[in-house]
């Protein structure tokens, strides 16, 4: 199994620094989890976030190849309605020639409606549009129809689908499914038989919603605001074009949640150990490839962050090589 982190580059208000510092700094993250061992670095897209959310991840993913050397770069996902085929084929052969064949590519759906709005694309046909952007992409690539080619030949397509129906219609495109729910594979390896492909095509990855720390107990207690943060503006974005308001999640809230064995719903922090056995049980029965943890959460303290980084690129990745 390979291990990665995940970045959505957030800025809150109440944690701000100057942006260009911020995204140095991150920059910088990915640099040092590559010494440290990281086989990737996905990257995430959302836009009018208070937080700044990162709104470009191909732009971003640009610099990261050209800082990095190995490490494998992904998108988790890019909004693949929002933009043209034409677009994504460009930027991906672009990331994909700096990075030296690095790049995989993976697309989303979305579900935010003034995302939507604002790129004048249609909410209500996501899917339908994600799916036929996976075939024009993969046809503008293959015919040499871009210039300049990709590295990679062919570049890898995953599809960020969640759901019975998400996975069936990866599976049938034939692309990597960036989900290890369990319940998702058998539909996925039915829409890969429905189109000719062997179930060992079949590959799973996903975020996995975890921090490694020393101390869970006191990571925790210094995580929750940061935590309650990024869960409410997800809520917020969800609920957008609804005339709805959720009620916000609170630290009280989260903390009530925590069982006994250092879980925060949706979060878990956990010691090297312990993350190595929630790695395992997590990738039983799947063809689980990649797991992959976020960097940082809106926010976090920098030293929770980097040593969070640490363990999972080292101690974490070399106890689940062989998965």
């Amino acid at each position: 199994m390979r291990i990665g982190i995940y970045l959505d580059l957030r800025n809150p208000p109440e944690w701000r620094r100057p942006w260009p510092e911020f995204y140095r700094q991150s920059l910088e993250l990915v640099v040092q989890a590559e010494e440290w061992g990281a086989d990737s670095v996905w990257l995430s897209e959302h836009h009018f976030f208070e937080d700044g959310y990162l709104p470009q991840p191909l732009t971003f993913a640009a610099a990261v190849a050209a800082r990095t050397q190995r490490i494998r770069i992904g998108t988790a996902v890019l909004l693949a309605p929002l933009r043209s085929a034409l677009r994504i084929a460009e930027e991906a052969v672009v990331v994909d020639q700096i990075s030296s064949g690095r790049l995989d590519l993976g697309l989303g759906a979305g579900y935010v409606h003034d995302e939507f709005a604002a790129y004048g694309a249609d909410l209500s046909k996501r899917y339908t549009t994600t799916d036929q952007r996976v075939r024009e992409v993969r046809e503008l690539l293959e015919d040499g129809a871009v210039t300049p080619p990709p590295v990679q030949r062919p570049l890898p397509i995953w599809l960020g689908y969640n759901g019975p129906q998400g996975a069936r219609r990866a599976g049938r495109l034939g692309c990597g499914l960036l989900s290890i729910n369990p319940a998702s594979l058998e539909p996925y390896l039915e829409g890969l038989g429905d189109a000719g492909h062997h179930s060992t095509a079949a590959r799973m990855a996903g975020v996995v919603n975890m921090v490694v720390a020393d101390d869970p107990d006191e990571a925790y207690e210094r995580i929750l605001p940061h935590l309650a943060w990024q869960l409410n503006t997800y809520r917020a974005a969800g609920a957008s074009g609804t005339g709805g308001t959720p009620s916000p999640l609170t630290v009280e809230k989260l903390r009530e949640r925590r069982s006994t064995m250092g879980v925060i719903s949706p979060l878990e922090v956990l010691t090297p150990d312990g993350a190595i056995e929630h790695l395992r049980r997590l990738s039983g029965g799947i063809p689980m490839v990649e797991a992959y943890c976020w960097a940082t959460i809106a926010g976090m303290p920098d030293e929770l962050a980097h040593r969070h980084v640490e363990l999972l690129c080292t101690v974490v990745r070399e106890g689940v090589l062989d998965l």
